[in-house]
């Protein structure tokens, strides 16, 4: 099916202008996603109406602390992916199979969002995959979605092109952007992809009002020396704001990467703190056992807000507002 976002070039090529890579493809050639192609002069998606999974989810799984707390969001994914990331846990649809065929099965936009209203939950999230190669489906889904009362939510790498993030602008409604590390030389090493785009993506999605969150991988001896993780918190501090939520997610090995050692809880703790160091207000440990990692506490007095046990969720008063001190908390909470 014909794509959204390309340009013609001469002899029957044409350039992509969906991600960062804006991949010029000849006559017959694939993008680096794996599923957008030149057919004969013209774009065309694999995956305009292909979806590999869709369940409910806690929207905490995203993960979204500050959006819609204790929620259940219909999770959508499709396939292909313009990252290479040698830890993927979700390579098998992330990456196409070596005879180039499109795992999952076809559906309409219409039928996908009605499913996702008849499941009752408050959201639809694009996730599993790269949402942005799939982004053709996102933008007739989201719509019709949001029509119906419910609110759309990416989960990204952050690699798509300002051409993408603009027709989205009124569509989506939350995102959680993966900063997988400050260094452009371990984007281009493990992600097959680059530290700028991702970083000017973070701002421009601040600009357009969604609800950000942001994500770190931290995994043993590649991205967690103290260096690191304190430029990306002063970030994360002075281009996002200090109320944008930062999870620190343990790292397990996976894909090319699963004799790699997980992240010892020592030092997710110590990425913590270099975070809460820097003025972050809302520091939380993922994939890991912790007596406050993934509790809410109010950035005015430090009373609990909101106690997370796993996907459980307990608020202490009214959601998003301080028992103790009656503080407004940044978020969305209804």
């Amino acid at each position: 099916m014909k794509a959204m976002l390309w340009d013609p070039l001469p002899g029957a090529a044409v350039q992509c202008r969906l991600c960062a890579h804006a991949c010029r493809l000849k006559k017959g050639g694939k993008g680096l996603c794996g599923v957008r192609a030149n057919l004969n002069g013209t774009l065309i998606s694999l995956v305009r109406d292909v979806i590999t999974s869709a369940q409910l989810d806690p929207v905490e799984k995203k993960p979204l602390y500050h959006f819609l707390p204790g929620s259940k969001t219909f999770s959508v994914g499709s396939a292909g992916c313009n990252f290479t990331c040698l830890f993927c846990q979700n390579h098998v649809i992330a990456r196409l199979p070596g005879n180039g065929r499109v795992p999952g099965r076809h559906v309409r936009p219409e039928a996908l969002a009605q499913a996702a209203v008849e499941s009752r939950a408050r959201s639809i999230a694009f996730t599993y995959n790269e949402p942005t190669v799939f982004f053709e489906l996102i933008h007739e889904t989201a719509e019709l979605a949001q029509a119906a009362g419910m609110r759309a939510i990416l989960v990204s790498n952050g690699f798509m092109s300002k051409d993408c993030l603009l027709p989205l602008r009124r569509r989506i409604a939350a995102i959680n952007v993966d900063l997988k590390s400050f260094r452009d030389q371990f984007y281009k090493e493990y992600c097959g992809g680059r530290l700028q785009p991702v970083l000017d993506n973070l701002k421009a999605v601040k600009s357009l009002g969604w609800w950000l969150e942001v994500t770190t991988l931290v995994i043993p001896g590649i991205n967690d020396s103290a260096a690191e993780l304190g430029e990306m918190a002063a970030f994360v501090r002075d281009e996002l704001g200090p109320e944008t939520p930062w999870h620190l997610s343990a790292f397990h090995g996976a894909h090319l990467m699963a004799a790699h050692p997980a992240t010892p809880l020592s030092r997710l703790e110590e990425a913590w703190r270099i975070g809460r160091e820097a003025g972050l207000h809302f520091v939380y440990m993922g994939n890991v056992r912790s007596a406050v990692g993934a509790n809410t506490f109010c950035p005015s007095c430090g009373a609990l807000v909101i106690e997370r046990r796993g996907y459980a969720v307990r608020f202490s008063g009214a959601p998003g507002k301080c028992p103790s001190c009656g503080a407004e908390l940044p978020g969305v909470w209804k």
